[in-house]
């Protein structure tokens, strides 16, 4: 069993873990692991939205021409392609890419085929909204954690390498002690959201500075390899409960800090939805997440609910379940937005449209 924090990132604490260094964990994860070499990763949401039946086609090319720019060069090392319909109703169909490398994204973000399309005035006249929200998270300011070793997901795709057993989960604050950063960081928030240039009307090009150590969560499952019993405790009991909890803080998630939240199902090649899902939301702080996870009706069901799941099944499950979570610094964030409604992403709660 090791530690979460790779050896090259452990430094002297000044903050204490929550746990014990005797504590035992009551089932295994593991966590990807990243070289050396590598000192910060770039997450990109690339999203085409668009409302009613009549844009689905038009939204659909849109998508796969974004899918197709990964192919340039210095392209992202793995990308997903997924959906989900906002509280206003939208289709909101987005490509998930990652790179390992800041210099190689920022390179395939100023190639000509890329950085024309994004910045053509077409954008705002083709009855779609499109936006980018960009995370760079620094290797110390994010962790993953995954239920099986054979295969990630996320941002461990562009990592490369796995770790033993991790001990700093199954408890309450193990999210947090996983990151590197908190071993010396308190990582609460200062400042707040703003709008740059532009303002969430249709037309508009909207630029959101994010501010200091907002969180950001993706967490995910797949249930393509469960039968019989367990599929239908998954997809009977446990599922409605997890997307009545998404649909909380995708509604109604401002009020306990909660930015925005999507529950996204990946796509496959042509579009079809595939049996995996995720919900990622971004937070005002890591603490309002926690608070949220730990005391909250909604998250306390959903907790409930997989650990039921997991002992009902003596802790055999096929369903794959991971998560990565990071604490943003403010120069580690980029949201623009193109022709959005103004609940959209980051710009949700700053301003709406008369």
């Amino acid at each position: 069993m090791e530690s979460a924090i790779a050896e090259h990132l452990k430094c002297p604490r000044t903050r204490h873990r929550r746990v014990e260094d005797d504590y035992a964990p009551p089932y295994p994860v593991w966590s990807a692991r990243a070289a050396p070499s590598v000192t910060q990763v770039v997450m990109g949401y690339f999203g085409v939205q668009s409302r009613g039946v009549a844009m689905q086609g038009k939204a659909c090319a849109a998508l796969m021409k974004i899918a197709a720019g990964f192919a340039l060069a210095d392209g992202p090392g793995h990308h997903d392609l997924t959906h989900y319909v906002d509280t206003d109703g939208f289709d909101n169909m987005i490509a998930i890419a990652y790179w390992n490398d800041t210099a190689s994204h920022a390179r395939w973000c100023a190639t000509p085929a890329i950085d024309a399309w994004w910045y053509d005035d077409a954008r705002l006249t083709e009855g779609l909204g499109y936006f980018r929200e960009i995370a760079s998270p620094r290797v110390e300011h994010y962790e993953t954690m995954f239920n099986t070793p054979d295969r990630f997901e996320g941002v461990g795709m562009v990592m490369g390498e796995l770790s033993g057993e991790l001990q700093e989960h199954g408890y309450w604050g193990s999210m947090r002690d996983r990151i590197p950063l908190s071993q010396t960081d308190a990582m609460s928030p200062s400042g707040s959201r703003a709008i740059v240039t532009g303002a969430p009307l249709p037309g508009q090009r909207v630029q959101v500075a994010g501010h200091q150590n907002i969180a950001m969560i993706r967490s995910g499952q797949e249930w393509a390899d469960t039968a019989g019993t367990e599929r239908t405790m998954y997809v009977e009991e446990m599922e409605p409960v997890l997307r009545e909890g998404m649909d909380f803080l995708r509604d109604r998630g401002l009020s306990i800090g909660c930015y925005s939240n999507r529950y996204m199902t990946h796509l496959d090649a042509a579009g079809a939805p595939l049996q995996k899902s995720f919900g990622l939301s971004y937070w005002r702080s890591l603490a309002d997440m926690e608070r949220w996870a730990e005391s909250h009706p909604t998250h306390v069901a959903i907790f409930g609910g997989f650990m039921r799941y997991v002992q009902a099944l003596e802790f055999q499950v096929k369903l794959r379940v991971y998560h990565e979570v990071s604490v943003l610094k403010a120069d580690e964030q980029r949201y623009e937005y193109i022709n959005c409604h103004a609940r959209t992403g980051l710009m949700n709660g700053l301003q709406h449209a008369s």
